[in-house]
């Protein structure tokens, strides 16, 4: 690892976990219990390289791979420079996603949990009233997308004469992306001595171009300088079986690897449409992510995905740039992407932190030339594997449901079912109530077993804290609350900041804001008060005739 900035190392046994604590960084005890309630323990190298020159507020370069803890680089630092209460925008960090801004926005918020320092999120697609509140409120840090940036700026509803620190966070992307105009014409409303930040992964001509006209005298950290490569993860590859259909190439190698939770990426958005309907047809629950859309859609999505409703995401590569998603086991190509440094992107969701993940690619004759760029360019090593024939897919997936199902008849008592199930073979409609319990059963065992991980996870990571002596209980990783319901708990975070924050981080409740909205049309149809106790009767017969339901239990 090489870097220009004092006081920051040399080199580092792995681009993961720097040499040294977050203990000495010398961090304010606000930010430094925020950190420990965030789970994190040993800073990462760009973490620990880039904490001192910002914090020293100097205009700084950052290249480094994904997955590495890049938005805490810049985030703990910029908490440390601005001061408490200060009541107008102070930061302001472009990102080229609405997922994206959400996601930097959470983990800010939760950092900065015991300050009195209030984030807001702007981008388009959300409503701009709940934007425009804090805005005026005097919201000191700023996330967003280029354009609805620039929007507030001519609505003249964002000011940043005073702002103090700018971050362009995923800046190659943001600019391939086209937002360059948009970029440059909000770095010109900054005062001239505001500190530049740029994270990118490559430095292309227009981002040189940025540099030299925005930058002073910028420190560059370089962090696997211009290596593409992502670390941890195994890499295996499907050669597509052109006697039958795509999607049943994508099904079957599914079959084989079985995995937990996965991202399919697809090249074009009629691809993921047809992916996550293939998907869903087949018994696996599978959700799509595109540009097509609204933003109440996709935060609907992403709320699903985090709270682990949501086993396969299908998305294309700009819809899914950014997403952190905790865990996530798999990334599958539906079909290989054009340019090879996309591939290591989208690989890049899993395997992050240290943590290992397996790609699985299904490639045509199409595609052979980035795979061989991938081998020979970027040294990425692909085990082979064959795809089953339709018998051999059949019978694993027959056997699979099997023992999955005798694993929960372990655990149930379901004589009392019996005469039904006799029953049910003689209806007409018996094979279509079946296939409902069948699915029923297997959605809940899947979404028991995540929770069952989690909660092993959460107990794993405890134990490791209290052994090095850190009292903190650490909240678990990657675990933000969704974009609109975080916002609501920062609009109260001014009165009650503590537990607002710790609502914020529980759960993924990021659709909090839908129910909310449900809540109060339901309380206008509510009946009379003597017709409530009539209602709460049958309701607790209705729960309890679900307890004894075979199927999830």
């Amino acid at each position: 690892m090489e870097t220009v900035s004092d006081g920051a190392p040399a080199t580092a046994p792995s681009d993961y976990v720097a040499q040294g604590s977050f203990d000495d960084m010398g961090l304010a005890e606000p930010v430094r219990l925020a950190v420990a309630e965030r789970g994190y323990v040993t800073p990462t190298p760009v973490q620990s390289a880039t904490f001192r020159p910002i914090r020293d507020g100097k205009d700084v370069i950052v290249r480094s791979k994904t997955g590495t803890g890049k938005t805490a680089a810049f985030a703990i630092p910029i908490l440390e420079r601005i001061p408490d209460g200060r009541r107008r925008p102070s930061a302001l960090v472009m990102t080229p996603t609405r997922e994206l801004a959400i996601q930097v926005a959470e983990e800010i918020a939760a950092l900065a949990k015991h300050r009195d320092l209030t984030v807001v999120t702007v981008y388009g697609g959300a409503s701009m009233g709940e934007q425009l509140e804090k805005l005026e409120a005097g919201a000191e840090i700023v996330v967003g997308t280029p354009g609805r940036i620039y929007d507030h700026i001519r609505r003249k509803t964002l000011r940043l004469e005073e702002t103090m620190v700018c971050c362009l966070d995923e800046a190659d992307e943001m600019l391939n992306m086209g937002f360059f105009e948009e970029v440059t014409r909000i770095l010109d409303h900054l005062p001239d001595d505001a500190q530049q930040l740029l994270f990118s992964a490559t430095v292309p001509a227009d981002i040189e171009q940025i540099i030299r006209q925005y930058l002073t005298e910028p420190e560059v950290i370089m962090l696997s300088g211009d290596e593409y490569k992502v670390e941890n993860i195994h890499n295996v590859i499907y050669p597509a079986v052109d006697a039958y259909p795509k999607p049943r190439n994508l099904l079957y190698m599914i079959e084989m690897e079985e995995p937990e939770t996965a991202i399919v990426f697809c090249n074009t958005r009629s691809d993921t449409s047809l992916v996550a309907a293939v998907l869903n047809r087949n018994g696996y629950d599978a959700e799509l992510l595109n540009g097509d859309l609204p933003q109440k859609e996709r935060e609907r999505v992403m709320a699903k995905v985090k709270k682990g409703e949501v086993r396969f995401m299908v998305a294309t590569d700009i819809a899914a740039r950014g997403i952190d998603i905790s865990d996530l086991s798999h990334v599958i190509n539906y079909s290989l992407p054009e340019d090879p440094a996309i591939f290591l992107h989208r690989v890049g969701r899993t395997g992050r932190i240290g943590k290992k993940g397996t790609s699985l690619s299904i490639v045509s004759g199409a595609e052979i030339h980035t795979l061989t760029a991938l081998q020979k360019k970027y040294g990425v090593v692909f085990e082979e594997r064959s795809l089953p024939t339709p018998e051999e897919a059949r019978k694993r997936w027959t056997e699979r449901h099997v023992a999955e199902l005798k694993e929960g008849m372990s655990a149930s008592i379901f004589e009392a079912f019996i005469p039904l199930a006799q029953e049910l073979r003689g209806r007409s409609d018996g094979d279509f109530l079946v296939a409902f319990a069948l699915k029923y059963f297997f959605t809940h065992h899947r979404m028991e077993r995540a929770q069952d991980r989690e909660k092993a996870e959460h107990k794993r990571e405890k134990h490791e804290k209290h052994e090095g002596g850190h009292e903190a209980r650490p909240a678990r990783e990657a675990r933000p609350a969704e974009g609109r319901g975080r916002e609501r708990g920062e609009r109260g975070g001014r009165r009650e900041r503590g537990g607002r924050g710790d609502r914020g981080e529980r759960d993924f409740r990021g659709d909090r804001g839908e129910r909310g909205e449900r809540g109060e049309r339901d309380r206008g149809d509510r009946p009379p008060r003597g017709d409530r106790g009539k209602r709460a009767h049958a309701a607790t017969a209705r729960s309890r005739d679900r307890r004894q339901r075979p199927f999830g239990s």
